[in-house]
């Protein structure tokens, strides 16, 4: 999927809370939105290059939305919206051949919660939970980055599904290319990790994709292995 333009390049000062990071642009200091909760303390460095897009709304207080910060490795989208379409986008194109599927619905309501989507095709229903994962160390991508109460009733939610007999996945979109593989991560939330585990074992499917990132777009790019015991 294309990024928004323009794209402008700035700098990171400092974050000021969960969603609001002070820049400056063009010598001059700024508010930008940060559209992602997590920690990321990884990859928000003072004096780090980054990319800004122009909030559509002019009188908005953050009058730029953080998009792309540039890490040496890799350029890092940061926008925790932005797996479900990208999943969704990969989907209908036929990408995924593990996701066959001929009708997809987003944001279905189960049980207690709402999970992405609910997708149908030639071998049934399939349930399916996108996360948004930016951290990787040495090659490892890891999510969460922060305890997540909410990834964990998700876990249970998909269990549940599988013990009604339908098909259930958890997947992990990668939003950078220098990751070879991914792993829960369990010194930030063992809880989740240990949820996480026991769905595996019990059937749900848990995958891992890293994506092609430029200053043009971002798209699936390819599996990497998922590293759970």
């Amino acid at each position: 999927m294309k990024h928004p333009l323009p794209l402008i390049p700035a700098r990171f000062l400092r974050r000021d809370n969960r969603f609001r990071a002070t820049v400056r642009v063009d010598g001059q200091d700024a508010w930008a939105h940060v559209p992602n909760s997590g920690r990321l303390d990884d990859l928000f460095a003072p004096g780090r290059p980054i990319y800004l897009h122009p909030a559509a709304n002019p009188n908005r207080k953050t009058p730029y939305d953080l998009k792309l910060v540039q890490m040496p490795e890799a350029l890092v989208s940061i926008d925790a919206r932005l797996p479900n379409p990208i999943f969704a986008e990969a989907v209908a194109a036929g990408r995924l051949s593990e996701f066959p599927c001929h009708a997809i619905q987003p944001e279905v309501r189960y049980r207690d919660s709402r999970l992405d989507f609910r997708l149908e095709g030639p071998e049934g229903v399939c349930w399916v939970e996108t996360k948004s994962v930016t951290l990787v160390e040495e090659g490892v991508a890891y999510f969460p980055d922060a305890p997540t109460a909410r990834g964990s009733r998700h876990l249970r939610e998909l269990l549940h599904i599988l013990e009604q007999g339908e098909r259930a996945a958890v997947v992990f979109i990668i939003q950078r290319d220098d990751a070879i593989a991914f792993a829960p991560a369990a010194h930030f939330d063992p809880i989740f990790t240990q949820t996480l585990v026991q769905a595996a074992e019990a059937g749900v499917e848990v995958r891992a994709y890293v994506c092609r990132v430029t200053l043009e777009e971002i798209a699936l790019d390819h599996a990497v292995p998922v590293r759970l015991f």
